[in-house]
């Protein structure tokens, strides 16, 4: 009994001696800090959110008195993984309406959005997520079995990437007479009648007669799609693209403590936002971030709504879709760089790439580190390449799109085409950084999809064979600084976090197994995922 007393005695004592008392100890650890010498360490001390020292661990838990302390068993710790475009609201509504995704043909998805109206009773319908190219008939669908199944009942299902739906009679119904020349936008046509496809600008005629969801119904979703993002590690998304009621809902979540995940707010340009930004500026409440804006300068390529510089191989005489002209891009720039906004422009076609190219060799002349970034990048004329070196612009790509697009993106735009398309390690070595981001829930949430996909250019059955244009494959290192510290610089936020370094908010991820550095796709998640010092989930 003496001898047991004597032992809590000396480490009782031993305690007292020890320094600074910090909040928190992880320790048995392998830490990737990312830093500029990519160090690694086993231990790491944190105090009020922030890192305070990385070493081995006898020399932290010796010098350290900490309040807890987490054995990591051995495990992998990264930054906290970021995704560079994802749209939260978008998710948030598909989960509410009728969910379409990874529907294997048309027949499928009546059947859904017969099982969704069953349980909900809706007097519109809404739906999302579907993709012809998985159909037998990878033809864009017409509305004749929508208008069978429902003929009273008016439905508008949107397409996988949002920019393109179909909806039946009874929708059509709804609108009365409207214009069918519509700038930056098609109404699809066949024989003289709609066959109920609306692409890109012309989904603003449907926008008035799509019922909204209440905050409450969008707020519990968002809680949901946070802890999903947790739980693979994701601590921050650039939400590319939301409207002034949506950011003033993103704030009360923000002040409520009802949303702990850093995000970036790209605004779409309209008067509110516009207003917003001129009168608050670059604006930063806890944990939400707003200095960018989104510009739409062409659509999405399954859609053949994006803008190229030839025809289409699968659509003779069209190039696609232009959604905002060369002087309304300039203008928005110019209104960009005035208040100290960055621009983040979408453009997929060759041609849309390189009216954004062109806007940002202006804005270069003013203020070289603009940061200004071109979002999804897919398809790139090789002779523009260096444009993105010359004028400093930011890419910003999603590498499940390239696995996903392989299956027929070579029949869109032709095998010449192809040098340039979903060129992730050309567009690194221009800038010698990139940016990484899945543009959920046009692609799942997982950070492990998105690593599989840029480093062996397969999808998570590790299709196809060999890998998609293997030689623009990313490094793991790339790849990882790609989800972590390069996308904290794309927003402005390498100050902050993006690596594990003494005086950076201590936000990382324990993943539960190491990181699979095989080309045989392997699940993993998070263990354990930290934001300024808090557990924020774990799978224990």
């Amino acid at each position: 009994m003496r001898n047991i007393l004597f032992i809590l005695l000396i480490i009782i004592l031993h305690s007292c001696m020890k320094g600074e008392a910090v909040d928190l100890v992880i320790f048995n650890a392998k830490i990737y800090s990312l830093d500029e010498g990519n160090h690694t360490y086993q231990a790491m001390a944190i105090k009020d959110g922030k890192i305070v020292e990385l070493g081995p661990d006898r020399q932290i838990l010796n010098k350290y008195r900490y309040t807890k302390s987490v054995d990591a068993e051995g495990k992998e710790i990264y930054p906290g993984f970021i995704d560079a475009h994802g749209h939260l609201f978008s998710y948030a509504e598909l989960k509410l309406g009728a969910n379409l995704l990874g529907c294997s043909s048309e027949q499928e998805m009546i059947e859904r959005v017969f099982d969704y109206q069953n349980k909900t009773k809706r007097k519109i319908i809404i739906g999302s997520g579907w993709d012809q190219s998985l159909w037998e008939n990878s033809s864009m669908p017409d509305n004749r079995r929508l208008n069978e199944e429902f003929p009273n009942t008016p439905v508008c299902l949107y397409r996988i990437d949002g920019h393109s739906a179909l909806v039946n009679r009874a929708f059509i119904d709804l609108l009365g007479d409207f214009d069918l020349d519509i700038k930056g936008g098609e109404v699809s046509i066949d024989n003289g009648k709609l066959t109920g496809m609306f692409i890109d600008a012309a989904l603003s005629v449907l926008e008035p007669y799509i019922p909204a969801y209440s905050s409450s119904e969008i707020k519990k979703q968002l809680k949901l799609i946070q802890k999903e993002l947790l739980g693979y590690g994701i601590t921050g998304v650039h939400e590319a693209g939301i409207e002034f009621e949506e950011l003033k809902l993103l704030s009360e979540m923000v002040s409520d403590n009802e949303l702990s995940i850093y995000v970036y707010a790209m605004l779409n340009p309209s008067k509110e936002n516009r207003e917003f930004a001129l009168e608050k500026g670059i604006f930063n409440l806890k944990n939400l971030s707003v200095r960018s804006f989104k510009a739409y300068v062409d659509g999405a390529l399954g859609s053949s709504g994006a803008l190229l510089k030839q025809d289409y191989l699968d659509k003779k005489d069209y190039k696609g879709l232009c959604l905002m002209d060369p002087d309304e891009l300039n203008e928005l720039a110019e209104f960009c760089l005035d208040i100290g906004y960055q621009l983040n422009s979408h453009g997929i076609g060759d041609s849309a790439i390189s009216i954004i190219l062109d806007m940002c060799s202006n804005i270069y002349k003013k203020n070289p580190d603009h940061r200004f970034r071109i979002e999804h990048a897919q398809i790139i004329d090789m002779e523009d390449l260096h444009k993105f070196s010359d004028y400093a612009v930011f890419p910003s790509v999603q590498p499940t799109h390239a696995t996903t697009d392989q299956r027929w993106v070579q029949a869109k735009i032709g095998k010449e085409r192809m040098s340039g398309a979903y060129a992730f390690k050309s567009l690194k070595n221009q800038v010698g950084m990139i940016a990484l981001g899945t543009d959920f829930p046009v692609e799942y949430t997982n950070p492990f999809y998105t690593i599989h996909a840029a480093v062996h250019r397969m999808n998570n059955k590790d299709y196809p064979d060999g890998g998609f244009l293997k030689n623009e494959s990313l490094s793991m290192e790339e790849t990882i600084k790609g989800m972590t510290f390069w996308n904290a610089f794309a927003s402005f936020d390498e100050g902050r976090f993006g690596t594990i370094e003494k005086g950076k908010r201590a936000t990382f991820v324990i993943l539960d197994k190491p990181l699979n550095r095989q080309a045989k796709f392997i699940e993993n998640f998070s263990w354990k995922t930290y934001i300024d010092g808090r557990l924020l989930h774990s799978l224990e």
